[in-house]
C-alpha cells in the first residue's frame, strides 16, 4: 500500500456529486491514409485490442482507495467497468463530440474501483472535404492520482512517435509498455525521517515569505488572497458541465509575447483576460475590480507520471483596464512577482507556503463558510505537451484538449495544452451558471487578433 499525500487527499475530500474531481483528456485522431473509408473496421480493431488485452493495468491505473488514506493495488480488474466504445449520432460533428464529453465529464467515478475511465468514440465527420475520417479517445482519471503534467506524460508514453510502430497495449498498461523506464515513471520513494526533516526545514523560510507579503501588500504587482472581487463566476455550482474547445496557431502567441517582451504564458493569460472581459461585458457582469486567476505551476523535477506536484500563483488579469497593453504589462508584473517569491524557496517550502497562504480558501471550498468571498475568480492552467507528432497504430493525433475540475465558487476553468505548432484551449464551465460558454472561443480569437493588430502597429511605429 502507498500512503496518500495531503494534496491527493484534498481532491478526494473536495469531491461531491456536483463537484467531481477528475481531470480529462480528449484526443482527436485522423484515420491513417491506408484505412481511408474503413473507419468502423479500424476503430473496432483498436477497441477489441484494448478490451481483449490480457496485460494487467499498471500504476496509476491499478490503484484503488483504501480508507481514503492509502492506495492499494487492485486485484480484480474489470475492463468492462472502465472501457467504453461508442459512436456519435449522425451527423457526428465536433459539437456532438463535445456534448458527449461534457455529459461524461459530469459523472462521478466509482470509488470502489480504480478511479479512471477510457472511451473510444467514432462517427466523427472529417475536418474538411477530402480529409480522412476522425475518431476520438476520451480519458478521465481522478485528480488525486495525477496532475496535468503527469497526465500529459502518460499520453506521450502511451502513443508512438512513429506512424509505423504498432501500439499493442492499452493506455492503462502504459508502464508495462515502457518497462525499461518504469522506475522513472513511478514516484520516488522517500523515508519518513527524510520527509520530517524536509518539513522542519521549511518553517523559517516559509514564515519569512509570509511576513514579506505584508510588506508588499498594496503594491501594483502584488496579488493577495483577498483581492479577488465578487463575480458571476463565483457562485455555488451545479453538476452540469459544458466543455468548449478550439485550436490556435502557437506562433501567433509567440509573436505577441516577443513584441511585448513577455513570455508565452503571459500572452496566453492576456488573451484569456481580454476574452473574459468581453464575455462578462456582454452579460453586464464585469466587476469594477480586476479578476484574479489561479495559475498552477509544476514543481515536478523528475520524470514521474503520477501524483500531484503543483503549486499556484495568483495573477492579476487587469480586466478593469480597457487598454490591452496596460493589461498585458500588469499580468506580466504580477506573475513575475509570484515567480520571484517561489524562486527563493525550494520545492518543500513552496508546497508548505501555498498550504498556509491558501488555507482559508481550502476551508472555504470544503465548508462554504465564506460564501461571498474567494481567493481567486477562475483557474487558468497551461500544460506543455509533445513537440513531436504522436500516432496510435498509424493514426495521427491531430488535437488534444485537457478538461479540468470545477469547485463551488469557481464556475470556469481554462486549461491549455501545447501540441506541435498548436495551442489547444479547453474551457470547462458550469452550464447552469454561465450561458453560451462556447462564445469564449470566438472572443479568444477576437482578443488575439486585436493584440496582433497592436503588434503590427508597433512594428510600423504607428502607436505605442
Amino acid at each position: 500500500m502507498r500512503l496518500m499525500t495531503a494534496v491527493d487527499q484534498l481532491f478526494l475530500l473536495l469531491e461531491s456529486r456536483k463537484q467531481p474531481m477528475h481531470v480529462g483528456g480528449l484526443f482527436l485522431f485522423e484515420l491513417p491514409e491506408s484505412e481511408k473509408g474503413a473507419s468502423s473496421d479500424f476503430v473496432y480493431q483498436l477497441a477489441q485490442q484494448m478490451q481483449n488485452s490480457e496485460v494487467p493495468p499498471s500504476f496509476p491505473f491499478n490503484q484503488v482507495l483504501e480508507n481514503l488514506i492509502f492506495w492499494k493495488e487492485d486485484e480484480q480488474f474489470d475492463v468492462e467497468h472502465h472501457f467504453r466504445h461508442v459512436a456519435l449520432p449522425s451527423p457526428g460533428r465536433v459539437r456532438e463530440l463535445l456534448m458527449y464529453v461534457s455529459k461524461e465529464h459530469s459523472r462521478l467515478l466509482d470509488r470502489a474501483m480504480p478511479l479512471w475511465e477510457c472511451h473510444i468514440i467514432e462517427g466523427i465527420l472529417p475536418e474538411a472535404e477530402g480529409r480522412p475520417e476522425r475518431f476520438a479517445l476520451y480519458v478521465k482519471i481522478h485528480h488525486s492520482l495525477v496532475d496535468g503534467i503527469a497526465a500529459m506524460r502518460i499520453v506521450q508514453k502511451t502513443l508512438s512517435q512513429s506512424p509505423t510502430e504498432p501500439v499493442t497495449l492499452p493506455i492503462w498498461s502504459m508502464i508495462t509498455r515502457n518497462s525499461s523506464k518504469a522506475d522513472n515513471l513511478l514516484p520516488a520513494a522517500r523515508s519518513t525521517s527524510r520527509i520530517l526533516k524536509e518539513q522542519f526545514s521549511t518553517i523559517k523560510p516559509v514564515f519569512t515569505e509570509l511576513i514579506d507579503n505584508f510588506k508588499h501588500n498594496g503594491k501594483p504587482d502584488y496579488v493577495g488572497t483577498f483581492d479577488a472581487p465578487r463575480s458571476v463566476l463565483n457562485q455555488r455550482i451545479s453538476a452540469s458541465r459544458r466543455i468548449a474547445a478550439q485550436s490556435y496557431d502557437i506562433e501567433r502567441f509567440y509573436n505577441v509575447a516577443n513584441t511585448f517582451g513577455v513570455n508565452q504564458n503571459d500572452a496566453v493569460l492576456a488573451v484569456c483576460a481580454g476574452a473574459m472581459r468581453r464575455y462578462l461585458m456582454a452579460m453586464n457582469e464585469l466587476p469594477k475590480k480586476p479578476l484574479i486567476a489561479f495559475v498552477p505551476m509544476s514543481l515536478r523535477g523528475d520524470a514521474s507520471a503520477s501524483g500531484n506536484q503543483i503549486s499556484f500563483l495568483l495573477a492579476n488579469l487587469g480586466t478593469h483596464l480597457e487598454d490591452p497593453v496596460k493589461r498585458m504589462q500588469l499580468i506580466h508584473d504580477s506573475m513575475n512577482s509570484g515567480k520571484r517569491r517561489f524562486r527563493r524557496m525550494n520545492k518543500a517550502q513552496v508546497i508548505n507556503y501555498s498550504a498556509i497562504a491558501y488555507a482559508w480558501e481550502g476551508l472555504n471550498v470544503l465548508t462554504g463558510i465564506f460564501p461571498k468571498k474567494q481567493a481567486f475568480n477562475l483557474i487558468i492552467s497551461n500544460v506543455p505537451g509533445s513537440k513531436q507528432p504522436l500516432y496510435w497504430n498509424g493514426a495521427p493525433l491531430k488535437a488534444l484538449y485537457p478538461a479540468s475540475v470545477l469547485v463551488d465558487g469557481q464556475a470556469m476553468n481554462i486549461t491549455i495544452a501545447t501540441y506541435l505548432d498548436k495551442i489547444e484551449f479547453c474551457i470547462t464551465a458550469c452550464s447552469k451558471l454561465l450561458p453560451r460558454v462556447q462564445d469564449m472561443l470566438g472572443l479568444i480569437e477576437e482578443e488575439l487578433s486585436s493584440l496582433e493588430s497592436i503588434c503590427e502597429e508597433k512594428r510600423l511605429g504607428v502607436r505605442y
